[in-house]
């Protein structure tokens, strides 16, 4: 088994290597001799040095194959871990494979469901999609009446390739967990392990059935929003059946401009259908990118693929709740405050340094228009802050930061002059009321005389958030100072590339090991 794992990680290697994205040319002048010899020795080559290493990364990524794409994914959650430049560019990585035959889809359709495909269905397709893990043809059921549906399959021994490149991962990560101190701190063991958690739901269809159903029941009172129905008859393990759709896709802004749909509209729907997933629900559909995402004919948004959805718990949602209040309110202690009352924060930190640092993060957006400002973008170097702070990376709200990225993208082809904060102050109001009012109150003293006091504590200073966000979002905007933008870009650009570099040299260094123990083996 290890030989095998040595064996695929070095055919790995030398095609990252092939795409000068296993120890990128940009920072070799960083790296030790024995690094710049290895880059040396595995081919390295810069293919196109109009392309970022994190752009390169992504190429290579999709030519190795549906592990290797899941990793992207994971490592785009990341940035913590591979840079803010290596983790934009993951964003971007393409999931798209040929097609297998049909017949082989039929077969395993069968076999899933238990019956041949024509007891199920009188018409059956050829792939209209393809992916990694995944392919998707149109149906028609034997209903009377037949109704049109999607059915998604998974592609035949998807299963134990995943399973054999996912060994091949957790070798490399002991091996770098074991030589490298830097390693041990960016945990790449408990990458792995999320990766291999991630794939084992995807390649269940039936828990993307039932977040799909999820979904649809959360939101079925939004009706502008629509979540194709679950097929369960036709549903198993290895097969979803859903609705089919008849849409124009979110992308094609001249198409929907020809159908009569209003594209401002649909930015704001976007925007608003994903915070109330997000902030009302606590359950959010975390791969909301124009590929996922279209118009029908009566004008709802209709999101497909519910294999990667986002979760966060009441007390993420309270956190969340404060943080943004205290930024629009230009109150940092009191978001200082909330972090510490956590536990995101460690205590021997002190509050108000910390207070001092998100100053620095708000200060500059003060004194702009607010349709200038990304509420992605300020989550992000929220979460920078905190990392700088010894503040874990929260799994959940990087999550969320990120789709949030993908979400104003959408919004922004839709409407380049769309205006984010605007665009969501119904949704933030109404959950800000929900936080501190009646009905939030009865629900916190149910908790107890300890939930009592913290509400009695609090509840002065989330009026006024609430009131002061109210009269500046109202008189259209944030109006803000930018004296210490170029400070914070310059930090940021500096703390981006050492990350950078120390996660080459880790890698630089589980390679060395690997190929000494090849040595050692052979």
């Amino acid at each position: 088994m290890v030989f095998a794992d040595l064996h695929r990680l070095l055919r790995s290697a030398r095609i990252l290597a092939k795409h000068d994205a296993l120890i990128p040319a940009e920072y070799t002048a960083a790296l030790p001799w024995w690094a710049k010899m290895l880059r040396r020795l595995l081919g390295s080559r810069t293919v196109d040095s109009s392309q970022s290493p994190g752009m390169r990364l992504a190429l290579a990524l999709e030519s190795l194959g549906p592990a290797y794409i899941k990793l992207g994914q994971v490592l785009a959650t990341r940035p913590d871990l591979v840079g803010d430049d290596i983790a934009d560019a993951l964003q971007g990585l393409q999931d798209r494979l040929p097609p297998f035959p049909t017949e082989e889809a039929k077969r395993v359709v069968a076999e899933a469901l238990g019956k041949p495909v024509d007891a199920m269905f009188v018409s059956f397709s050829g792939a209209v999609a393809a992916a990694s893990i995944a392919q998707v043809h149109e149906a028609e059921t034997n209903d009377v009446p037949p109704a049109r549906v999607a059915v998604k399959v998974l592609r035949p021994g998807v299963e134990k390739e995943f399973a054999r490149d996912v060994s091949a991962f957790a070798l490399a990560a002991r091996v770098a967990e074991r030589f490298s101190a830097e390693a041990r701190r960016l945990r790449p063991i408990a990458v792995v392990q999320t990766l291999a958690v991630s794939v084992a739901l995807e390649l269940d269809l039936r828990m993307e059935a039932a977040a799909a159903s999820e979904l649809a029941e959360r939101t079925k009172a939004d009706v502008n929003f629509h979540v194709p129905a679950v097929d369960w008859p036709r549903t198993a393990e290895r097969v979803l059946t859903t609705e089919w759709i008849d849409g124009i896709s979110i992308r094609e802004t001249t198409k929907l401009v020809e159908a009569g749909h209003d594209t401002k509209k649909l930015a704001l729907l976007v925007i608003r259908s994903f915070l109330m997933q997000a902030l009302r629900d606590g359950f959010f559909h975390a791969d909301m990118h124009p590929g996922n995402l279209f118009v029908d004919a009566q004008g709802r948004l209709v999101v497909v693929d519910f294999g990667i959805m986002g979760r966060l718990s009441p007390a993420m949602r309270r956190f969340m709740a404060e943080t943004l209040a205290g930024f629009l309110a230009r109150d940092y202690r009191r978001i200082a405050e909330v972090h510490f009352t956590y536990g995101f924060v460690p205590s021997h930190h002190s509050i108000d340094m910390f207070a001092q640092a998100l100053r620095a993060i708000g200060e500059p957006i003060f004194g702009r228009m607010s349709r200038d400002v990304s509420m992605a973008r300020l989550l992000q170097q929220l979460f920078e802050t905190t990392r700088r702070f010894d503040m874990e990376a929260q799994p959940q709200l990087v999550l969320l930061q990120k789709t949030m990225v993908v979400v104003e993208g959408v919004a922004r082809n839709l409407d380049p002059d769309f205006d984010i904060w605007e665009a969501s102050r119904p949704v933030i109001e109404e959950w800000m009321i929900a936080q501190i009012g009646p009905e939030r109150t009865l629900r916190d003293m149910g908790e107890g005389l300890g939930a009592l006091g913290r509400l009695a504590r609090d509840l002065p200073q989330l009026l006024r958030n609430v009131e002061t966000v109210s009269n500046m979002l109202a008189e259209g905007g944030l109006k803000l100072h930018p004296d210490t933008a170029r400070q914070i870009a310059e930090t940021e650009a500096a703390r981006t590339r050492n990350t950078r570099i120390a996660v080459w040299i880790a890698v630089a260094l589980a390679a060395a090991a690997l190929a000494i123990v090849a040595v050692k083996m052979f």
